[in-house]
């Protein structure tokens, strides 16, 4: 096939994902990528491969400090209308290419891309990470954001610009996501969502994991926990923090976090509630994936109590290195940890998940045994090659229809 690729992606899982299918399907099939100067090509670099990518000139508008941080809103209404007008561009040289199909992904700035309307000539395969999670679900409230929260609330009610960019990121969202000859995701649970959402019939293609740059090393093992993922409200990283605060101060163990962003605030606010409940903390943001591997080869435990997680592949990629997860009972981890087998599922309940952490520490046999079996479950079902080839069935049937 002769497959053109969109994204407007940052470093991250779904970039990751990116790179992990492309460079396998670049075995068979032929593979041009459009994207922008400004997307992230360092992280998961493909241009090594010899794929041809054609890069678009796409700067995002300069944003303002305070006091005219409410301007910034203007900037990102501006930034979707420029956006469109460059995809339109591209659409246009996709089709007069005779491209078989058109791989689509995520844009770090609109979500659902406006590619996908615009392109008409050609079948379409949207991978779909998740919906604009702050448009439709509540976020976790912070103490850094209730000092200003009814002065923020009453002014955002009056606020134009902000009413005028989210309405603009929503109408074209929610019109967006209707254009795609097939829309795949990455779990059941954001096939639910999607349907409770934009009322559309999805696809699952689970993605995987590098099986050879993810596995045990066998050296000893270290007093820790293990952490992964963005320093944001989301991730629910206050939930373990309070959560291991509730272990025995004797059998306490420190809990290390690694990260490929970081919000200040979330990250100052973390650091102060493990100073009151008197737990070692180490954060590290970008850090390798040979680090990364590391840690989770050196950890007891990986924990993982994000909220609503759209799949989730901190539990695969710690089940890939024979490390057991202590994970929350909800969204996609429903679907990558199997509770009493590859570690633990517990509802969010900061007891009832130290409970779960300290039976796991205090039991080496219990922990060896969940390594083994996390192991093999990766390897029979979370890797990138079984990943690759439901994409070309999904590919296929595009086609066929």
């Amino acid at each position: 096939m002769k497959i053109a690729i969109y994204h407007n992606l940052p470093s991250g899982g779904a970039r990751r994902s990116v790179y992990e299918l492309t460079r396998r399907l670049a075995q068979n099939h032929s593979i041009t990528i459009f994207s922008y100067q400004s997307a992230n090509h360092t992280f998961g670099d493909l241009r090594p491969l010899g794929i041809e990518h054609r890069l678009f000139e796409f700067k995002p508008s300069q944003l303002f400090h305070s006091p005219f941080g409410r301007l910034n809103q203007l900037q990102r209404w501006k930034d979707l209308l420029r956006l469109q007008s460059i995809e339109q561009n591209i659409s246009n040289i996709i089709e007069a290419e005779n491209f078989d199909l058109v791989w689509v992904h995520p844009c770090q700035i609109q979500n659902t891309p406006s590619i996908l309307k615009y392109l008409r000539k050609v079948p379409t395969v949207y991978f779909a990470q998740e919906p604009i999670r702050i448009l439709y679900e509540t976020m976790p409230e912070r103490p850094y954001d209730r000092k200003e929260l009814l002065h923020r609330r009453l002014v955002n009610k009056v606020d134009p610009f902000r009413k005028l960019f989210f309405s603009r990121l929503r109408q074209n969202d929610r019109e967006n996501i209707q254009h795609p000859t097939r829309v795949l995701v990455n779990s059941q649970h954001m096939q639910s969502a999607f349907m409770e959402i934009y009322h559309i019939r999805s696809y699952v293609n689970y993605p995987g994991v590098d099986l050879i740059l993810f596995q045990p090393d066998n050296n000893e093992k270290e007093d820790f926990v293990f952490s992964v993922g963005s320093l944001t409200p989301l991730k629910g990283f206050d939930f373990l923090i309070r959560a291991i605060g509730k272990i025995p101060v004797n059998h306490r163990p420190p809990l290390r976090i690694a990260s490929n962003f970081e919000n200040p605030q979330e990250r100052d606010f973390l650091m102060k509630l493990a100073k009151e409940h008197q737990i070692t903390l180490f954060l590290e943001t970008g850090i390798t994936d040979q680090r990364l591997v590391e840690l989770y080869n050196r950890a007891k435990i990986t924990v993982y109590s994000p909220y609503r997680e759209p799949l989730g592949v901190v539990p695969i990629e710690s089940m890939a290195c024979g490390t057991p997860v202590v994970g929350i009972k909800e969204g996609g981890l429903l679907e990558t940890i199997l509770d009493g087998k590859t570690g633990c599922l517990i509802e969010r309940d900061e007891q009832a998940f130290a409970n779960a952490i300290q039976d796991l520490l205090n039991d080496p046999q219990k922990r060896e045994q969940y390594g083994k079996a996390s192991r093999e479950e990766a390897q029979t079902k979370w890797s990138w090659e079984s990943s690759t080839k439901m994409l070309e069935n999904h590919f296929q049937a595009v086609l066929m229809s």
